[in-house]
């Protein structure tokens, strides 16, 4: 037996899957649930190895020495990708680009890498889910093609790498990185397997100097599939997002190491393709002759992008008895509730007996505090069956005790709405100075709003 006081060394293991490390072997990962997926990977003693100095790459230089000439966004030519990039592509990035099956992703990124290749060198498209005719027939569709534009359908990693050598190309565009495969990393399609993939070619594309897209699957839950360490391992992550029924698509990145990571694009899809949209405010609102009751107009911030968006409001009577319903689309829920709360308690309007729906128009999802008050106003206008005046807009944040706070941007946002023909806006006090075409009516809490305008 070992002395007392001195620890022996522990054997270390860890899934092949998701990479959970345990002390001791266990049949069911902890971590991704997966059965037999634990194994042995040495052991863990008390003492460190020592690390002896070794060569560099480069030099350590001052900071104001480096040599910026390579980390500079080339723009590919679309503004709206563009603009959520932060200006364009950079040299050996790595982009992550996620989204649900059909929203067209692949369509976007088939036009992003022809027009790369018609203005900054040869590009090439890696499909691993599509035939290379499959690809030939969108690009044909949609107008890209190009000489320099390379198309190869892949599914082994070492076979993406000699097109990388043979094409020499600025922009890879892998589609997707789940279905490359790389022998001796775990099952097709593991967590294991798609971290190495992505490794190798984050490696390569930093050592090249080329971007790389890398297209990945999504879950159920709408949140980017593999190892939580692909979203560490590439600079931008995108999302891509849009409802099966609708043309409108709307590009974010979550995060970006070279840009904004709060920037928004709009996109509309159609048959030639994916359309940027660069003034979207109009999809988001209705337009109809006269106002009806349950709607009210806002004006939300993406970016530094203002854009007009409408919310909407039913409230009726429950029938059947019970609790009654509350449903809620493009709009984050628990918020829904906090103001349906503040506006039958400080507002005075009776809803308990009532069922109350909320939604947004078009597609966009509402989630800032900015749309507090809109909202508000729309449930209130649905429950007196009262329309709003045509032409006003709604800004502010609400207060548990019905105060209506001021946001940020607002300067911007009124601007918009002024560029766009409405005449008046809601606001809290000490909103500023109205920008030309636009009169501010001041409101210090929800009741007094209410009573301005019921």
């Amino acid at each position: 037996m070992p002395p007392a006081g001195v620890k022996t060394a522990r054997p270390a293991h860890r899934c092949t899957e998701c990479g959970y490390a345990s002390a001791k072997w266990v049949g069911r990962c902890p971590e991704c649930q997966a059965w037999g997926t634990i194994a042995e990977i040495g052991s863990t003693g008390p003492g460190l190895r020592a690390v002896s100095a070794g060569p560099v790459t480069a030099p350590a230089r001052p900071i104001a020495e480096v040599e910026l000439a390579g980390a500079r966004a080339v723009p590919t030519g679309i503004g709206e990708f563009d603009r959520v990039l932060g200006g364009g592509l950079v040299p050996g990035a790595v982009l992550l680009v996620a989204g649900e099956p059909g929203v067209g992703k692949s369509t976007l990124l088939l036009e992003v890498a022809h027009r790369v290749a018609a203005s900054n060198g040869p590009a090439l498209v890696v499909s691993g889910e599509e035939s290379a005719g499959q690809v030939r027939l969108r690009a044909e569709r949609i107008g890209a093609l190009h000489e320099r534009l390379f198309l190869a359908a892949e599914t082994e990693l070492s076979a993406v790498l000699s097109h990388v050598e043979q094409v020499n190309p600025t922009l890879l565009v892998l589609d997707s990185v789940q279905t490359v495969r790389s022998p001796g990393d775990g099952t097709d399609g593991g967590a294991t397997q798609v971290r190495a993939v992505a490794s190798a070619l984050t490696a390569v594309a930093k050592s090249r100097g080329m971007t790389t897209i890398l297209v990945g699957h999504v879950t159920k839950d709408g949140a980017i599939a593999g190892p939580r360490t692909l979203e560490h391992l590439v600079d931008v992550v995108i999302s891509f997002d849009g409802e099966r029924h609708s043309t409108l698509r709307l590009v974010r990145a979550t995060k970006n190491r070279f840009g904004p990571a709060d920037e928004i694009g709009c996109f509309e899809i159609g048959d030639s393709g994916v359309v940027g949209v660069p003034d979207p405010s109009a999809l988001f609102v209705s337009r109809r002759a006269a106002p009806v009751p349950g709607s009210c107009v806002t004006v939300t911030m993406e970016g530094s992008r203002p854009l007009l968006a409408e919310v909407q409001a039913l409230v009726a009577s429950s029938s059947g008895g019970g609790s009654p319903r509350r449903a809620v689309s493009g709009l984050d829920g628990q918020r829904v509730a906090m103001v349906n709360a503040v506006v039958e308690r400080r507002g005075g309007v009776k809803l308990a007996d009532a069922d109350v729906f909320a939604a947004s128009v078009g597609g966009v999802r509402i989630a800032e505090p900015a749309a507090d008050l809109a909202l508000a106003l729309a449930i209130a206008s649905a429950a007196h069956d009262r329309a709003l005046p045509a032409g006003m807009i709604a800004l502010g944040e609400v207060g548990l005790s019905g105060e209506i706070r001021r946001v940020g941007g607002t300067g911007r946002r009124l601007a918009e709405a002024a560029r766009q023909g409405y005449k008046v806006a809601l606001v809290p006090e000490d909103a500023g100075p109205p920008p030309p075409g636009i009169r501010l009516v001041e409101v210090p809490d929800l009741r007094s709003a209410f009573q301005q305008l019921f």
